[in-house]
Protein backbone atom coordinates (compact mmCIF):
# COMPACT_ATOMS: atom_id res chain seq x y z
CA UNK A 1 0.00 0.00 0.00
CA UNK A 2 1.27 3.43 -1.26
CA UNK A 3 2.05 6.18 1.08
CA UNK A 4 -0.91 8.03 -0.49
CA UNK A 5 -3.25 5.38 0.45
CA UNK A 6 -2.23 4.89 3.68
CA UNK A 7 -2.61 8.50 4.97
CA UNK A 8 -6.19 9.04 5.15
CA UNK A 9 -6.18 5.72 7.40
CA UNK A 10 -3.37 7.53 9.73
CA UNK A 11 -5.64 10.98 9.64
CA UNK A 12 -9.00 9.08 10.80
CA UNK A 13 -7.28 6.84 13.50
CA UNK A 14 -6.04 10.21 14.68
CA UNK A 15 -8.84 12.26 14.22
CA UNK A 16 -10.78 9.16 16.21
CA UNK A 17 -8.16 8.86 18.86
CA UNK A 18 -7.95 12.83 19.66
CA UNK A 19 -12.33 12.85 19.51
CA UNK A 20 -12.02 9.47 22.15
CA UNK A 21 -10.07 11.52 24.29
CA UNK A 22 -11.97 14.61 24.27
CA UNK A 23 -15.10 13.00 25.42
CA UNK A 24 -13.52 10.90 27.88
CA UNK A 25 -11.87 14.17 29.41
CA UNK A 26 -15.59 16.05 28.96
CA UNK A 27 -17.49 13.23 30.74
CA UNK A 28 -14.82 12.12 33.55
CA UNK A 29 -15.62 14.79 36.37
CA UNK A 30 -19.45 14.39 35.56
CA UNK A 31 -18.94 10.46 35.69
CA UNK A 32 -16.58 10.81 38.56
CA UNK A 33 -19.10 12.70 40.60
CA UNK A 34 -22.35 10.03 39.82
CA UNK A 35 -19.92 7.56 41.04
CA UNK A 36 -18.88 9.62 44.15
CA UNK A 37 -22.76 9.89 45.30
CA UNK A 38 -23.10 6.30 45.81
CA UNK A 39 -19.93 6.55 48.21
CA UNK A 40 -19.78 7.92 51.80
CA UNK A 41 -18.19 10.89 52.63
CA UNK A 42 -15.22 9.66 53.76
CA UNK A 43 -14.46 7.07 50.62
CA UNK A 44 -15.47 10.05 47.75
CA UNK A 45 -13.30 12.53 49.66
CA UNK A 46 -10.52 9.92 51.16
CA UNK A 47 -7.01 11.51 51.90
CA UNK A 48 -5.44 8.28 53.28
CA UNK A 49 -6.00 6.10 49.66
CA UNK A 50 -7.48 7.42 46.68
CA UNK A 51 -8.78 3.70 45.90
CA UNK A 52 -11.67 4.47 49.20
CA UNK A 53 -13.44 6.26 46.54
CA UNK A 54 -13.56 3.22 44.13
CA UNK A 55 -14.23 0.50 45.81
CA UNK A 56 -16.14 1.75 49.25
CA UNK A 57 -14.46 0.45 52.56
CA UNK A 58 -15.67 3.20 54.10
CA UNK A 59 -19.25 2.39 52.63
CA UNK A 60 -19.03 -1.19 53.10
CA UNK A 61 -18.46 -0.97 56.46
CA UNK A 62 -20.48 1.64 57.38
CA UNK A 63 -23.47 1.03 55.49
CA UNK A 64 -23.01 -2.72 54.79
CA UNK A 65 -22.83 -2.94 51.14
CA UNK A 66 -20.35 -1.57 48.51
CA UNK A 67 -23.14 1.69 47.48
CA UNK A 68 -25.51 3.47 49.24
CA UNK A 69 -28.00 6.05 48.66
CA UNK A 70 -27.98 8.30 51.81
CA UNK A 71 -26.86 11.20 49.70
CA UNK A 72 -29.91 11.49 47.56
CA UNK A 73 -32.23 10.65 50.19
CA UNK A 74 -30.62 13.37 52.66
CA UNK A 75 -30.71 16.30 49.80
CA UNK A 76 -34.33 15.31 48.42
CA UNK A 77 -36.10 14.12 51.32
CA UNK A 78 -34.13 15.19 54.39
CA UNK A 79 -33.33 19.05 52.77
CA UNK A 80 -36.63 18.98 51.03
CA UNK A 81 -34.42 19.70 47.83
CA UNK A 82 -37.74 18.34 45.41
CA UNK A 83 -39.17 21.88 46.55
CA UNK A 84 -36.18 23.15 44.65
CA UNK A 85 -36.81 20.81 42.17
CA UNK A 86 -40.55 22.32 41.75
CA UNK A 87 -39.67 25.48 42.01
CA UNK A 88 -36.86 25.35 39.23
CA UNK A 89 -39.43 23.50 36.84
CA UNK A 90 -42.31 26.39 37.82
CA UNK A 91 -39.99 29.11 37.08
CA UNK A 92 -38.32 27.45 33.59
CA UNK A 93 -41.57 26.69 32.05
CA UNK A 94 -42.99 30.44 32.67
CA UNK A 95 -39.65 32.12 31.47
CA UNK A 96 -39.88 29.79 28.62
CA UNK A 97 -43.31 30.26 27.59
CA UNK A 98 -42.96 34.08 28.23
CA UNK A 99 -39.98 34.64 26.44
CA UNK A 100 -41.19 32.84 23.07
CA UNK A 101 -44.73 34.50 23.54
CA UNK A 102 -43.16 37.89 23.38
CA UNK A 103 -39.97 37.13 21.58
CA UNK A 104 -41.50 35.26 18.52
CA UNK A 105 -44.09 38.07 18.24
CA UNK A 106 -41.82 40.77 18.83
CA UNK A 107 -39.09 39.45 16.36
CA UNK A 108 -41.58 38.44 13.57
CA UNK A 109 -43.04 42.37 13.30
CA UNK A 110 -39.43 43.49 13.39
CA UNK A 111 -38.08 41.32 10.93
CA UNK A 112 -41.00 42.73 8.39
CA UNK A 113 -41.01 46.34 9.76
CA UNK A 114 -39.64 48.25 6.73
CA UNK A 115 -39.11 51.39 8.92
CA UNK A 116 -35.98 52.02 10.26
CA UNK A 117 -36.79 52.20 13.65
CA UNK A 118 -36.17 48.51 13.59
CA UNK A 119 -32.95 48.63 13.36
CA UNK A 120 -32.69 50.67 16.73
CA UNK A 121 -34.81 48.56 18.95
CA UNK A 122 -32.78 45.81 18.33
CA UNK A 123 -29.82 47.61 18.91
CA UNK A 124 -30.74 48.94 21.94
CA UNK A 125 -31.54 45.64 22.70
CA UNK A 126 -28.61 44.09 22.30
CA UNK A 127 -27.22 46.99 25.05
CA UNK A 128 -29.86 45.67 27.17
CA UNK A 129 -28.64 42.80 27.13
CA UNK A 130 -24.71 43.27 27.42
CA UNK A 131 -25.33 45.10 30.36
CA UNK A 132 -23.97 42.93 33.76
CA UNK A 133 -27.74 41.42 35.44
CA UNK A 134 -26.44 42.01 38.78
CA UNK A 135 -27.37 45.89 37.37
CA UNK A 136 -30.77 44.72 36.55
CA UNK A 137 -31.61 42.86 39.68
CA UNK A 138 -30.49 46.06 41.78
CA UNK A 139 -33.21 48.19 39.81
CA UNK A 140 -35.94 45.88 40.59
CA UNK A 141 -34.75 45.67 44.50
CA UNK A 142 -36.67 48.60 45.72
CA UNK A 143 -39.82 47.98 43.96
CA UNK A 144 -40.25 44.64 45.31
CA UNK A 145 -39.07 45.36 48.72
CA UNK A 146 -41.70 48.17 48.32
CA UNK A 147 -44.83 46.00 46.78
CA UNK A 148 -43.52 43.24 49.57
CA UNK A 149 -42.76 41.18 46.22
CA UNK A 150 -39.72 39.86 46.74
CA UNK A 151 -38.92 36.35 47.39
CA UNK A 152 -41.48 35.07 45.65
CA UNK A 153 -41.09 32.56 42.29
CA UNK A 154 -43.12 35.33 40.53
CA UNK A 155 -40.30 38.53 40.97
CA UNK A 156 -37.58 35.74 39.68
CA UNK A 157 -39.47 35.01 36.51
CA UNK A 158 -39.88 38.48 35.64
CA UNK A 159 -35.91 39.64 35.85
CA UNK A 160 -35.07 36.21 34.00
CA UNK A 161 -37.52 37.22 31.08
CA UNK A 162 -36.08 40.92 31.09
CA UNK A 163 -32.42 39.59 30.76
CA UNK A 164 -33.58 36.81 28.32
CA UNK A 165 -35.55 38.76 26.14
CA UNK A 166 -33.22 40.65 23.93
CA UNK A 167 -31.38 37.18 23.45
CA UNK A 168 -34.47 35.54 22.39
CA UNK A 169 -35.65 38.44 20.49
CA UNK A 170 -31.95 38.43 18.29
CA UNK A 171 -32.10 35.18 18.19
CA UNK A 172 -35.45 34.68 16.35
CA UNK A 173 -35.14 37.97 14.54
CA UNK A 174 -32.03 35.64 12.57
CA UNK A 175 -34.22 33.24 11.73
CA UNK A 176 -37.15 35.28 11.00
CA UNK A 177 -34.78 37.01 8.72
CA UNK A 178 -33.81 33.92 6.89
CA UNK A 179 -37.47 32.77 5.77
CA UNK A 180 -38.55 34.59 2.23
CA UNK A 181 -41.60 37.55 2.97
CA UNK A 182 -42.83 35.59 -0.57
CA UNK A 183 -44.36 32.75 2.21
CA UNK A 184 -46.46 35.44 3.99
CA UNK A 185 -47.77 37.08 0.94
CA UNK A 186 -49.14 34.20 -0.50
CA UNK A 187 -50.44 33.18 2.17
CA UNK A 188 -52.25 36.53 2.66
CA UNK A 189 -52.95 36.06 -1.19
CA UNK A 190 -55.17 33.22 -0.51
CA UNK A 191 -57.19 34.34 2.30
CA UNK A 192 -55.14 34.86 5.25
CA UNK A 193 -54.52 37.46 7.45
CA UNK A 194 -51.12 38.67 8.74
CA UNK A 195 -51.61 36.68 11.84
CA UNK A 196 -53.02 33.36 10.64
CA UNK A 197 -49.66 33.74 7.83
CA UNK A 198 -47.81 33.68 11.03
CA UNK A 199 -49.72 31.17 12.64
CA UNK A 200 -49.78 28.72 10.01
CA UNK A 201 -47.29 29.36 7.78
CA UNK A 202 -44.14 31.11 9.32
CA UNK A 203 -44.22 29.38 12.98
CA UNK A 204 -44.26 25.71 11.25
CA UNK A 205 -41.19 26.84 8.80
CA UNK A 206 -38.71 28.14 11.46
CA UNK A 207 -39.98 25.27 14.29
CA UNK A 208 -36.98 24.35 14.72
CA UNK A 209 -35.81 27.63 15.58
CA UNK A 210 -37.89 28.15 18.27
CA UNK A 211 -37.34 25.05 19.97
CA UNK A 212 -33.66 26.21 19.89
CA UNK A 213 -34.16 29.20 21.09
CA UNK A 214 -36.48 27.64 23.78
CA UNK A 215 -33.67 25.61 24.74
CA UNK A 216 -31.15 28.03 25.33
CA UNK A 217 -34.22 30.00 27.73
CA UNK A 218 -34.49 27.12 29.57
CA UNK A 219 -30.87 26.89 30.22
CA UNK A 220 -30.71 30.52 31.19
CA UNK A 221 -33.52 29.95 34.34
CA UNK A 222 -32.16 26.57 35.05
CA UNK A 223 -28.31 27.45 35.70
CA UNK A 224 -28.62 30.68 37.02
CA UNK A 225 -27.26 31.94 40.44
CA UNK A 226 -27.01 35.62 40.81
CA UNK A 227 -30.53 36.73 40.06
CA UNK A 228 -32.04 33.39 41.85
CA UNK A 229 -30.11 33.68 44.86
CA UNK A 230 -30.44 37.66 45.06
CA UNK A 231 -34.26 37.03 44.95
CA UNK A 232 -35.72 34.43 46.33
CA UNK A 233 -36.62 33.67 49.76
CA UNK A 234 -35.18 30.34 51.84
CA UNK A 235 -38.72 28.61 50.71
CA UNK A 236 -38.27 29.61 47.44
CA UNK A 237 -35.13 28.93 46.38
CA UNK A 238 -34.49 26.99 43.20
CA UNK A 239 -31.80 24.17 42.69
CA UNK A 240 -28.69 25.80 42.30
CA UNK A 241 -28.80 28.43 45.22
CA UNK A 242 -30.40 24.99 47.09
CA UNK A 243 -27.22 23.16 45.96
CA UNK A 244 -24.87 26.42 47.31
CA UNK A 245 -26.68 25.83 50.44
CA UNK A 246 -25.74 22.57 50.95
CA UNK A 247 -21.91 23.05 51.17
CA UNK A 248 -22.37 25.79 54.15
CA UNK A 249 -23.20 22.55 55.75
CA UNK A 250 -20.28 20.57 55.94
CA UNK A 251 -19.68 20.75 58.75
CA UNK A 252 -21.62 17.83 59.79
CA UNK A 253 -20.39 14.43 59.00
CA UNK A 254 -21.71 13.46 55.60
CA UNK A 255 -23.84 16.55 54.75
CA UNK A 256 -21.52 17.68 51.81
CA UNK A 257 -22.56 14.72 50.05
CA UNK A 258 -25.95 16.38 50.31
CA UNK A 259 -24.54 18.28 47.67
CA UNK A 260 -22.86 15.79 45.35
CA UNK A 261 -25.90 14.14 45.08
CA UNK A 262 -27.58 17.58 43.91
CA UNK A 263 -25.05 17.89 41.40
CA UNK A 264 -25.91 14.76 39.73
CA UNK A 265 -29.62 15.56 40.00
CA UNK A 266 -29.43 18.76 38.66
CA UNK A 267 -26.61 17.67 35.34
CA UNK A 268 -28.48 14.77 34.70
CA UNK A 269 -31.68 16.36 33.07
CA UNK A 270 -29.76 18.40 30.83
CA UNK A 271 -28.35 15.39 29.64
CA UNK A 272 -31.26 13.63 28.81
CA UNK A 273 -32.96 16.70 27.18
CA UNK A 274 -29.91 17.55 24.89
CA UNK A 275 -29.82 13.94 23.85
CA UNK A 276 -33.32 14.52 22.87
CA UNK A 277 -33.22 17.67 21.36
CA UNK A 278 -29.99 17.47 19.42
CA UNK A 279 -31.85 17.24 16.49
CA UNK A 280 -33.91 20.11 16.61
CA UNK A 281 -30.64 22.23 18.32
CA UNK A 282 -28.70 21.16 14.92
CA UNK A 283 -31.23 21.76 12.58
CA UNK A 284 -32.23 25.06 14.31
CA UNK A 285 -28.60 26.58 14.75
CA UNK A 286 -27.78 25.71 10.96
CA UNK A 287 -30.87 27.35 9.79
CA UNK A 288 -30.19 30.31 11.75
CA UNK A 289 -26.76 31.07 10.18
CA UNK A 290 -27.77 30.16 6.43
CA UNK A 291 -29.53 32.51 4.92
CA UNK A 292 -32.51 31.03 3.37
Amino acid sequence: MSIAARRPLTVKFLATSFLMLWLILAAFPFLWTLWGSFKVEGDFFSKADWANSIFGTLTQSETGGSYTGAGYYGAWIQEEFWRAALNTAIVCVCVVTISLTCGTLAAYALSRSPYRYAFWLLLFALIFRATPPIILVSGYLLPFFEWNLWGHLSTTIIVLVAINQPFTLWMLHSFFKNIPKDLDESAMVDGCTRFQAFRHVIIPVMWPGVITTGLFSFLLAYNDFAVTSMLLSKENQTMVPKLASFLGTTQTKGNVMFAVAAVVSITAPLFVMIMFFQRQIVSGLTAGAVKG
